[in-house]
């Protein structure tokens, strides 16, 4: 077309639009799914907009009031529908927009199937992993609250948050919790306090209701946006049985509005009573410390070393007395006792001393060489010997015409009285 047109020879604006209309009208009927939104009734014809679920983008639809009302449970405004339609351009007006040809609800079997595979979807990405999840802040300082206009979960959070903790401050973002526009304006309202740094923690709340109430919860672009926040993120919504997507990812869950202000804001009561159990702990610890300590010092006082030291001294004194006395007796029973042992022995040596046996008249007869005469077959004609008496030596030779008398050589010599002599050799 472009090569057929030049600024000399432009298409009028019907040609345009009617070319326009036969590429729509070439598309045939088609199946499409979204969510009812501005739906109104003038005459024979049923208008209404189409909302894609997940993306910002809608398109106008016509409806035969017959198929509208063929419809079985006949949808409402923000039912989940799939529709046959076919595309229409009107030349006239250059507007878009499509003729329903048969409309069908989305079941419950059905969204419940549809967000069991999104929840395997992301579970399998790790959007649901304890891993991941952040713990609350003790005593948080800003509380971000995304709730319904003017709704009762406010109030809950907001009455029973203040109860507990009545400093506690909120930033509330008032939003659509149903409806076409509750994910847009969740998710816009999330990522603003999520930017706010005096925000500490986000608690998305909203009450009960009915599965098509709470799909807004379970889409998968406010779940991912979650999931991305870098402020913890409270789910409240609905009530215990309530199962939403979004509570699987959100960090904490509570069962309802009232249970997240209990989980977010302490109690200032139970606080003050765990603080003045645990000063009351510590003071009976440390009394009881102090007890014991008091205890070990009184009795290491009254341990004698402590409590009379000089007593201690005179009984160390006197203990050394008793020894010294006691070494002064054993020592001197000792000496005694080597006093009459050196007596007995003296007795002892002058009885067996051979001076003693030659006093009493005996003689030994001794070769020069020393050796001692016992026998007179060891003494031969003329050998010479002496004989030792009691006060001195005899030299003598001995008779060779008779071997039993020897002959003196000389006077006789002195004899040492200390020099000892074998008392074998006697004779």
């Amino acid at each position: 077309m472009s090569a057929k047109t030049t600024p000399e020879q432009p298409l009028p604006v019907r040609t345009v639009l009617q070319m326009v209309a036969g590429w729509i009208g070439k598309l045939g009927t088609v199946w499409v799914e979204g969510q009812i939104t501005e739906l109104t009734a003038r005459g024979g014809t049923v208008f209404m907009t189409l909302r894609d679920p997940v993306a910002n983008v809608s398109a106008r639809v016509t409806c035969p009031r017959g198929v509208y009302e063929a419809a079985m449970p006949r949808p409402a405004d923000g039912a989940r529908v799939v529709v046959n339609v076919k595309p229409d351009f009107w030349v006239n007006r250059g507007s878009f927009a499509f003729t329903a040809l048969e409309i069908r609800p989305v079941g419950v079997g059905e969204l419940l199937a549809r967000l069991e595979r999104l929840r395997q979807v992301l579970a399998a990405e790790g959007l649901f992993s304890a891993d991941r999840k952040r713990r609350l802040p003790f005593l948080p300082g800003t509380i971000g609250l995304i709730c319904g206009r003017d709704s009762a979960a406010e109030r809950d959070v907001l009455e029973n948050s203040r109860r507990r903790w009545p400093a506690v401050r909120f930033k509330v973002e008032q939003v659509a919790v149903q409806g076409p526009y509750a994910v847009g304006e969740v998710t816009e309202s999330l990522r603003k306090l999520d930017a706010d740094s005096e925000v500490d923690v986000i608690v998305i709340a909203r009450g009960g209701g009915s599965l098509e109430d709470l799909l807004p919860f379970s889409d998968e672009s406010l779940v991912r946006e979650v999931s991305a926040c870098r402020t913890p993120v409270v789910s409240a919504i609905g009530h215990e049985q309530d199962s939403p997507l979004l509570d699987l990812v959100a960090d904490v869950r509570a069962s309802t509005p009232t249970d997240a202000a209990k989980k977010v804001v302490p109690d200032v009561g139970e606080q003050l009573t765990l603080i003045r159990q645990l000063r009351d702990r510590g003071r009976r610890v440390m009394g009881g410390w102090l007890d014991r300590e008091m205890a070990w010092l009184t009795s290491v006082r009254s341990r004698p070393s402590l409590a009379d030291p000089v007593r201690e001294l005179e009984r160390r004194a006197e203990q050394v007395d008793a020894l010294r006395e006691r070494a002064r007796r054993v020592m001197g029973g000792s000496l005694d006792r080597a006093a009459d042992d050196l007596t007995h022995l003296r007795a002892r040596l002058v009885a067996l001393s051979p001076a003693a046996t030659l006093e009493r008249g005996y003689a030994i007869v001794q070769h020069p060489s020393g050796d001692v005469v016992r026998l007179a077959r060891d003494v031969s004609p003329g050998d010479r010997l002496t004989i030792r008496l009691t006060d001195g030596r005899v030299p003598v030779t001995a008779d060779p015409s008779d071997g039993s008398s020897p002959t003196p050589d000389s006077p006789a010599d002195p004899a040492p009285p200390t020099e000892p002599a074998d008392p074998a050799g006697e004779t």
